[in-house]
Order: C-alpha cells, then structure tokens, then sequence
C-alpha cells in the first residue's frame, strides 16, 4: 500500500527524507519539496511515484538511472547538484567544530572515469542495483571514458569463461588493464587467456596473479610514466589527478625538504621531485616498487626516497619528521593514527587529499586543536553523479 508523503530534505547519501509517525524514511530519487507516493519498509522508502515534482527536477542523462545503482543523483539541477556535494564537505567540518566553507568546488569529470569494476553474475554485467545485490545489466555506460566503452562485454566474456566474478577496469596509454577477481577456486587462468587478443587487452589478471600481458599498462605523472601494478590505487579521472597534483605543488610552494605519505605509484612524488627531493611512503609494496622504477627512468627529477610502511600501524613519529611540508593522501579510513603524530611535530605545512569527508573533518579537527589553521578548502568532483567528493586543504602552523 502506498503512502501520500512530502519530501523535506536530502540525506547524505542523496535520499529524499519524509517524517511518517514519527519515523524519518529515506526515499531515493526524490526530491525536496516533492509530493510523493512510496512504499515503506522501517525507515526504508521507495519512490512509487511523484505527484508533485521540484522546480529542481531534470530528466536524468542516462537511460538506467533509477535501477542501476551506480549514480543517484542525475535528477537534479546542477546548481542542486553542486550546493550538495559541498554540503557534504561542509557538515561534518560543522560537526567537528569547523565552521569552515568550500572555497572552490571543481568539476573533474573530465571526458569520464578511466576507472571502474563491474559485476559479472549470471543476470548480466553492470554495477549493483539501487539497494541490492543484484546487478543491473548494462549496454553502455556514459560516465566512462571511451575506451572502457566495451567494458561490459568484456565483464559478460569473464563470465562466460570462469562463472561469476569482479571485473575491475583501468584505461591505460598502453591500453586496458583488466583485473579479474573470483571466489571460485576452480576458475582456471587458461580460459581467459583469449580475451586478451579478443579485446586487444594491455594485461588480464586473475586474483591478483598475472594471466596475460601483450605490453605493460602505463599512466603518465608529470615527466614520468609509471607501469601499474595489478590492483594499485589511482585516481578515478586524469583531470582529477592533473588538478589535484597542481593543488599540492601550489601549496606546498617552496618547501625545500617534503614527504609524500600514502603515496601510492607517485601522482604527487613524482611532480614534487621535479623540483626538490621527495620522501614517500606507503604500505603498497608494489606500489612503491613502481614509482621507484618510475624514478629511475624519467630523467629531470630529483631524488625520490621511496619506503614501504604501514603508516595505520607504524606512523612516521614526532621524532621522523623533519620536513618542511607533508602531503597525504589517505584512503577512506583516514590517517587517524599519523595525523596524531604530525599534531606534535614541528611540521609547517600539511596538505591533505581526503575520500571521505567524515574521517577528513575529524583529521581535520585534530591538526586544528594543534595549532594549525586551515585554508583553501577544494571539493574535487571527479566521482560525478554519485555521493563521493574528493577533499583538498592546506594546514600551516
């Protein structure tokens, strides 16, 4: 049975919320100020129908909108659009004790995502349904670049040829790297072997393990071209990595002596080490591996110290930090245990990209409770449509 209800605000995760009885209900695809009809379940809502639309409402771009559940947010206006993302920015600061704004919000779309993992099952190959384990199939998807056009294919031939599997995509110079993940112990790496010619493939991986490479996947930073090792972090655009890596250069300005932390394959080291030496660091041993090979064979930058450590368990202390800027770039947990340390060091500058906006702020809250001052606070959009924004501040002492 249906319920007649008005949307009055947005959850972060783009939901319209209702109030039935004294319950907030979470509704996705609507709007605020929206008269609605839904289903309910707990605080669980689904839209039936929109009786009453937002002056907001737009006709979303894509025609899986509303059953895929890889975006939520194409049925917004794009000043809409950008006023939330920046509030998802904004509030946890506000709730961390940081009245701080967004100085600049940036649309990193670029021509799309040179990255993305797509579910291989039985029902076809695409991303989850909205609120479910279920894969929508999909022909295309428009927020890709165009070379990971054929992506879908490719994740159905995986299917074909080793069952139901995780199907992770990256758009190379040297062409796709594809990586292929699978609980089936049984899935044998000679069958996928012919995807590769099939699809004009760089490199096919299978659970981490090498099955095929017809030449190395590279990715240009800076002056360098890093080669990917299999299952390594990158950013999710190319724009989103050029305007990011600008940021950090800008801020840390003329820092003669800088460590790049969770430093990945290098975006930020080895720009950096264009102009001073670099100290990185970093739990991804292959990763480290690549951007010292990287290193070694890119002529005009300086020297890169480059280190694999646990920096969740094992943080650079107080003691460990003579430099006069730190960069971060911690994944989606945050630097928590790091962040402690830099708080007590003599550190001048720090410059922090953040994933998350939640462990951000705490970060954030705690440089802030040392002594730093926060400035030029950036919303980096490059995750468009969906609720993810990637965070760039700079902290001096």
């Amino acid at each position: 049975m249906s319920i007649t209800t008005h949307i009055t605000s947005l959850g972060h995760k783009g939901e319209g919320v209702t109030e039935i009885d004294g319950t907030r209900i979470f509704v996705p695809l609507a709007l605020p100020g929206e008269l609605v009809d839904i289903t309910a379940d707990g605080d669980r809502g689904t839209l039936v129908s929109v009786l009453e639309p937002a002056a907001n409402r737009i006709t979303p771009f894509c025609p899986h909108f509303g059953a895929c559940g890889g975006c939520q947010l194409q049925h917004m206006d794009r000043p809409s659009y950008e006023a939330f993302k920046t509030g998802l920015v904004e509030t946890p600061l506000r709730f961390a004790g940081l009245d701080h704004k967004v100085m600049s919000f940036i649309d990193a779309a670029d021509n799309g995502r040179r990255r993305a993992t797509l579910h291989a099952r039985k029902e076809g190959a695409g991303y989850m349904r909205l609120r479910s384990h279920q894969v929508h199939d999909l022909d295309a998807c428009p927020i890709l670049v165009p070379e990971l056009a054929r992506a879908p294919d490719i994740a159905r031939a995986v299917m074909a040829a080793v069952g139901e599997a995780d199907v992770s995509f990256t758009a190379s110079v040297t062409g796709l790297d594809v990586a292929v993940r699978t609980e089936k112990k049984q899935a044998r790496a000679d069958r996928l072997q012919p995807l590769v010619a099939r699809f004009r493939l760089a490199r096919l991986a299978l659970n981490g393990e090498m099955v095929l490479q017809t030449q190395p996947p590279l990715v240009g930073m800076g002056r360098a071209q890093v080669e990917l090792p299999i299952g390594s972090f990158l950013q999710a655009t190319e724009a989103a990595e050029t305007i990011l890596s600008d940021y950090v250069l800008n801020a840390v300005g003329k820092a003669k002596n800088v460590a790049d932390l969770f430093c990945g394959i290098g975006p930020f080291a080895l720009r950096l080490a264009e102009q001073r030496p670099v100290a990185a660091f970093d739990s991804d041993k292959a990763g480290i591996l690549a951007l010292d090979k990287a290193r070694r064979f890119t002529k005009g930058i300086r020297e890169i110290t480059a280190k694999p450590r646990d920096l969740f368990r094992d943080p650079l202390t107080q003691f460990e930090l003579p430099y006069d800027a730190v960069v971060l770039d911690p994944p989606r947990a945050g630097a928590e245990a790091q962040i402690r340390e830099l708080a007590k060091s003599k550190v001048k500058t720090v410059v922090m990209v953040a994933c998350d906006a939640r462990t951000f702020a705490r970060d954030a809250a705690t440089l802030v409770a040392a002594g730093y001052k926060m400035s030029d606070l950036v919303a980096v959009d490059q995750f468009t449509q969906s609720t993810h924004i990637e965070i760039a501040a700079t902290f001096r002492r």
